[in-house]
């Protein structure tokens, strides 16, 4: 797979001036990109969870409120006007600072999570050959980089000097660095079975074979264990303890306010959105139409795979997964701390472990048996 930044490279290495300049503009041109798609990301996300909550809820204001004087009710546009108004609301809020807080830690806390987010982006394919840098580590470098964005977590919780600020914070870390683990043991079920870390290399066996959701009885439990943990990972209800209002105002957020804040919120639709992504292609064939699952359609149906169509399949599933993180959000009471922690250590982490076992030894019969009537 072409990355998008080899492709730049290339295409503007004509030009008389120094190899590293060329290289820095190829790279930056795509940081400009995802940066631009996490801020409509953000605002069509807030829509789309207001729509779905109003839905729900029956609620009124993102139902109503139109552009221009125009109402919506439950048409498209309905509440449309609210994206607008909160993004200059956010952007000309004044940004309170308090009198004892770490002022340098509290600025640049929020710039390490999205950056986080942003970095992530790079290793995620949003069809076959559209990908900042194809690492043939791609799962590794994305689960890494994933991690980053606790690192602002704390710094954030720490710097305000606030005890509900630092409660919070203590409790994204808890809850981050424990949920990673079935996470990674997941991932590492895909590696196995795949014989690759590389994310197009994953994709490539789904295409070849089945789409690893139904490789096998452990492999479908495998995939709602990661959907799972990565909600938590990503603070959503039911697992967003750090942010809990009724015990902590806001959580490690409690002190921000502006553009801040609203930098916290594009990390965290970001998140949602590339744990949605990174499911979508590790477990539900990537950017590969639902009618590779079947034998049964003739060939002049694979009209529906190729470059755009790729585009469209990945982002359908990704949609899919984010509108049902939104469901969770008004169908399920919050967790305990310690009930997040049991789910955690004394289910997800004991079956991830078993699932590792047994699809290697699925793997191992399932060869020998082919072999024999090979």
């Amino acid at each position: 797979m072409t990355s998008i930044v080899d492709t730049i490279f290339n295409y503007i290495s004509f030009i008389n001036i120094d190899t590293n300049i060329l290289l820095l503009i190829a790279i930056v041109v795509p940081g400009l990109i995802l940066f631009i798609l996490m801020a409509l990301n953000v605002m069509l996300s807030v829509y789309f969870e207001r729509k779905v909550a109003a839905f729900m809820q029956d609620r009124l204001g993102p139902m109503e409120v139109g552009i221009f004087g125009f109402k919506g009710g439950k048409k498209f546009w309905g509440g449309i006007g609210q994206i607008f108004a909160d993004t200059v609301k956010l952007l000309t809020k004044e940004d309170i600072m308090p009198a004892n807080a770490d002022k340098v830690l509290m600025l640049i806390s929020p710039f390490i999570i999205v950056t986080g987010a942003l970095l992530t982006f790079i290793g995620i394919p949003f069809t076959d050959g559209l990908i900042v840098s194809d690492f043939n580590i791609g799962i590794l470098y994305v689960v890494a980089m994933s991690s980053v964005g606790v690192i602002g977590v704390i710094l954030a919780g720490w710097s305000s000097n606030n005890k509900w600020s630092l409660y919070g914070a203590m409790r994204s870390a808890a809850q981050i660095i424990s949920y990673e683990i079935p996470i990674g043991l997941t991932l590492l079920l895909v590696v196995i079975v795949c014989g690759s870390l590389q994310v197009s290399e994953i994709v490539a066996w789904q295409s070849e074979n089945r789409w690893f959701i139904l490789h096998s009885p452990f492999t479908f439990i495998a995939f709602f264990i990661f959907y799972i943990s990565v909600v938590a990972e990503t603070n959503r209800t039911p697992f967003d303890i750090p942010e809990a209002e009724s015990e902590l105002v806001a959580g490690w957020m409690t002190e921000f306010s502006g553009f801040k804040w609203s930098i916290f919120f594009m990390s965290e639709y970001a998140n949602m959105l590339i744990v949605s992504l990174v499911a979508s292609i590790v477990f539900l064939g990537g950017w590969l139409s639902p009618f590779t699952i079947f034998n049964i359609f003739p060939n002049s149906w694979l009209i529906f795979d190729g470059f755009y169509w790729g585009i469209f399949w990945l982002l359908i599933k990704a949609i899919f997964l984010v509108f049902v993180m939104m469901w969770f959000r008004w169908t399920f009471p919050r967790l305990r701390v310690d009930q997040l922690m049991y789910t955690c250590w004394k289910v997800f982490i004991p079956f991830s472990l078993a699932n590792l076992f047994l699809v290697t030894i699925w793997e191992l019969v399932f060869n020998y048996i082919r072999g024999l009537f090979s």
